[in-house]
């Protein structure tokens, strides 16, 4: 008998599964990503933000996995690079996950939040896109808490444009609609400060050097007007004492 004949096979974990994911999916995941990313870094908390990668929590058991359309890990590199996460070996859990609500929304809403419960992560945010008036039993916001003493419950479920995260320290704002529909971070106290987008940064900044650029040109114009006048008064001055003086 071979040594390991009857010896068990090692568990294969899979890295990643798209299939069923919509193209909003991936778009609203591709832009909050990296805005949390560097809301998080600029705030000083180091933190991993992840999106579409398999957490499993169950060492053993591939079965048991999850990949939230947007992730975060507290205490991990920001530039790690991993395919995967197998939970068991971390230290701290997820803090943060957000899903978009896809085709199958009977999974999105009453699968996704009892498997986020048994994974162990602090706070869940449900998104549903296509929520609205025609939409009925649907709403935009779902977020469910790790509460003290209660457990994993639902703290918030409704129509607004936005929720305050409690995890991020910051809110989420829905913004434009239709296929444009996305999620940005906010803040201020009632999440009215877009956080900027790398595009909007650098064309701020651009604006900037711009405005930077024309008002040292306008002070450049307004100093050769100064020196032109002061010239033409020098030579008045000049021209006057020679005519007094003939």
């Amino acid at each position: 008998m071979s040594a390991y004949e009857g010896a068990p096979k090692p568990a294969y974990y899979p890295e990643t599964d798209h299939m069923g994911e919509s193209m909003i999916q991936r778009l609203i995941a591709e832009l909050l990503r990296p805005l949390l990313a560097r809301f998080l870094a600029e705030r000083g908390e180091r933190a991993f933000v992840g999106a579409d990668q398999f957490l499993y929590w169950v060492e053993g058991d591939p079965t048991y996995r999850l990949a939230p359309d947007v992730y975060v890990i507290p205490g991990e590199d920001p530039d790690a690079a991993p395919r995967s996460w197998q939970l068991w070996t971390l230290p701290r859990k997820p803090s943060f996950a957000l899903e978009v609500v896809g085709r199958d929304v009977h999974k999105d809403y009453e699968d996704v939040p009892c498997e986020y419960k048994e994974l162990g992560v602090d706070e869940l945010v449900v998104f549903d896109p296509d929520a609205g008036d025609s939409a009925r039993n649907r709403v935009r916001w779902q977020v469910w808490r790790r509460v003290k003493k209660r457990g994993f419950v639902s703290v918030f479920r409704g129509n607004n444009d936005r929720v305050r995260s409690e995890s991020l320290g910051c809110w989420l704002r829905c913004v434009g609609e239709g296929p444009h529909t996305r999620v940005r971070v906010a803040v201020g106290e009632f999440g009215d400060e877009l956080v900027e987008t790398d595009a909007e940064r650098a064309q701020r900044e651009r604006q900037e050097k711009e405005r930077e650029r024309e008002e040292k040109e306008r002070e450049r114009e307004e100093k050769e007007r100064e020196r032109a006048a002061r010239i033409a008064l020098e030579r008045e001055l000049a021209a006057l004492r020679a005519k007094l003086g003939a």
